[in-house]
This record gives C-alpha cells, structure tokens and sequence, in this order.
C-alpha cells in the first residue's frame, strides 16, 4: 500500500464509488431514442413482483484459469480470475506439503473456485490444461484411488455451491498467465511476483487418509530370525 501510495502521491486522484448504473442505463437509453420509442413500451413494475424480477435477471458469467506445477524447488498453484468487465485478480499458491502433478491441478481448480465464492460469483466458466482433472470432474474419466476420490468430492462439493459451472479443458498456451503464476508460486519467488499476492498452504484441502495397522498375533516363519 505505501509503495502504491508513493507512485500515485504525485497524481490528483479522488476516489469515487462506484454506482448503480442499470437503472441510469435505462433512463440515457430512454433519453436517446424517446422519438422512437412508443409509449405503451414502458412497464410498469409492481412492488409484489420487484423480487420476483431480480431473481430472473440473469447473473454475469466470470471465467477463472487455473493450473498447477511441480518441479525441483517444490510445488505450487497460479489462479486468475476474470471479471465480466475484464478485470484481473490473480493469486499464486506455494505448497509445502507433498504433492503430485494431479494433485497441484486439484488444488488450483480448489483454491480457484473458494476465491470465486469469495467474491460471490455465482456463474463461472473454470479452465484447466489438465484434461485428467477436467474429465473426472465432468464425468468422462473414472477416479482411481482414494486420494484422487477426495479431491473429486472436495471439487464437485464447491460447485454444487454455484449456481452453474462449465469446466473446460484448453490448450496449455491458451492458460499461460495461470502456468506462470504456478511456476513462480513453486519456486516462492515473491520478488518476480511484485504485486500479485503470493500465499503458503501449509496443509492438503482435503482431509488426510487415515490408515488403519492391523495387529495380528506374531506367526513363525522363515523372516522371524532375521529379523531377531
């Protein structure tokens, strides 16, 4: 924040929040084209039905890119999460936990879509280069081990959460802001990062396998004295 204040201190800046504008985007539309515009257009919009109305209006899509990454210095996952207006908000994850590849692509898809329900998104478009996570999410592959099975149910728990999600699978040029993000959160460079928010998860997104040991009683065989 200072850094920001310095560089901007030099500028006569005011803030301004920002308004409602569906309403004034009808009145300049009405303004406009009033000469060809009937009258008996115009709606008049009951009080008992104004819930009603709002429910209806649909809700602006967002589209999120995610991807993960694993290399020699570690682990980590970039989010990039985009506005109807175009606005970027971008995050880098580092791991510090043991994780595979499939496991780095669940955990940005994860992390990508609790940012996503943080800012109240309610329809998401997510796109991942992994074609692995994206068609076990979807259905077309089948999850293969109980470790894989969490995270499936961790991710399709978070889109029932939404109120419609399409998960798509793109080309890996097509995800190279999230592939950066990735490859610098692995490495926790925070210095070629500058601005963007770099974070440390110390802990899986999902609850660690239990495994059972079963104690039986001793048997004599051929390892018993070797292993005396």
């Amino acid at each position: 924040m200072l850094k920001w204040a310095v560089e901007l201190g030099q500028f006569d800046l005011e803030y301004v929040p920002r308004t409602a504008i569906k309403g004034q985007a009808l009145a300049d539309f009405l303004l406009e084209f009033d000469s060809e515009i009937d009258d008996k257009a115009l709606v008049t919009l009951h009080p008992h039905h104004a819930e009603e109305s709002l429910e209806e209006f649909p809700h602006p899509w967002w589209i999120l890119h995610v991807d993960g990454a694993v290399n020699n210095g570690g682990a980590g996952a970039g989010i990039v999460l985009v506005s109807p207006e175009g606005h970027h908000l971008m995050s880098a994850i580092h791991f510090k936990f043991y994780v595979t590849n499939n496991d780095t692509e669940y955990e940005a898809l994860i992390n990508g879509l609790k940012i996503a329900l943080e800012m109240g998104v309610r329809n998401l478009i997510a796109r991942s280069d992994s074609e692995l996570v994206v068609n076990q999410v979807n259905g077309g592959f089948q999850a293969r081990g109980p470790r894989t099975e969490l995270y499936l149910r961790c991710t399709q728990r978070l889109i029932g959460m939404f109120k419609e999600v399409r998960l798509e699978c793109v080309m890996r040029e097509k995800n190279s802001n999230a592939d950066a993000l990735a490859k610098m959160g692995s490495q926790q460079e925070a210095v070629l990062l500058g601005s963007i928010p770099l974070e440390v998860q110390e802990i899986p997104s999902i609850l660690e396998i239990e495994i059972m040991q079963v104690d039986e009683a001793p048997k004599e065989t051929w390892m018993t004295p070797i292993l005396a």
